[in-house]
């Protein structure tokens, strides 16, 4: 039986080559990749390091050309950046001689569509989103990694983008913030139920946060399995300790070890063969 779901992002046999320096062959980074991700739908993407995670969610935004495949959103070809995505990097990236507000307000005056007062409010009304409500004024010097990254959301939020990329955004926080962040990034998701991408490398954050998970295989990345995380919504942190969240960790964990002792294994038998 179908879902019947609205599809917003769709990729049919993907593929992503990109070439070497030092090399006269192209180097295949993703290969045949088929997915769907559904309208408000929160995705994520696990996998082998260097298994092409990073450069199918580039190829999405459109700063990575697909050189096989069909690769849409609303039913459109990506051929380039676009205002309908936005992206969530691992480091803030803020413009340190911006405010809080300047920051978060970027984007829609670089648009110029809004007058300069709609863009404040609008601006206010996502800072109070993320809990920056008091920290207007702030410039990223002073705010924490955390803080940081809440002003990084806040601003792709702000162009109100139709999906939402984010690359590991928690990877370079302590744990203890880690933890939290994950908490507030669903709390933000439940209050915009923006579709999302999400990658990482972190399994207990991928389960917590996910309505799905994609296991990548080891380079070139394919998709392995998709896994259908059904645990209620809202969750807290401590679901994280429940029996039904350690047998998806379990097997997701499996799952990847699977791919990690095979590149292993086809590497001994390359030296072998010289």
């Amino acid at each position: 039986m179908s879902d019947p779901r609205a599809v917003k992002l769709s990729a049919r046999q993907v593929s992503i080559h990109y070439w070497l320096t030092r090399s006269s062959q192209p180097f295949l980074a993703v290969d045949s990749v088929d997915l769907d991700v559904y309208a408000g739908e929160f995705m994520v993407i696990v996998g082998p390091s260097g298994c092409g995670k990073t450069t199918l969610l580039n190829a999405i935004d459109g700063l990575q050309r697909i050189s096989d495949g069909e690769l849409e959103l609303n039913g459109k070809p990506i051929r380039k950046p676009g205002g309908d995505r936005a992206m969530v990097f691992q480091q803030a990236s803020l413009l340190p001689w911006r405010s809080v507000l300047g920051n978060v307000s970027y984007g829609l005056e670089l648009r110029g569509k809004m007058q300069r007062a709609a863009i404040r409010d609008r601006a206010r009304e996502l800072i109070t989103l993320v809990g920056l409500k008091g920290f207007e004024d702030h410039y990223p010097t002073e705010l924490s990694g955390g803080m940081q990254q809440r002003v990084n959301l806040a601003r792709a939020l702000a162009v109100d983008p139709d999906i939402l990329l984010l690359d590991e955004p928690f990877a370079a926080l302590d744990a203890q913030t880690r933890e939290y962040m994950q908490a507030e990034l669903l709390r933000i998701w439940s209050a915009t139920r923006k579709t999302a991408i999400f990658i990482t490398h972190d399994i207990k954050e991928a389960i917590y946060l996910a309505d799905r998970v994609a296991v990548f295989t080891a380079r070139p990345g394919r998709i392995k399995e998709i896994i259908e995380i059904d645990l209620p919504r809202p969750r807290e942190l401590r679901s994280k300790r429940e029996p039904r969240f350690l047998e998806y960790e379990d097997r997701i964990w499996n799952s990847i070890e699977e791919e990690v002792r095979a590149t292993e294994s086809r590497a001994l038998e390359s030296v072998g063969s010289r």
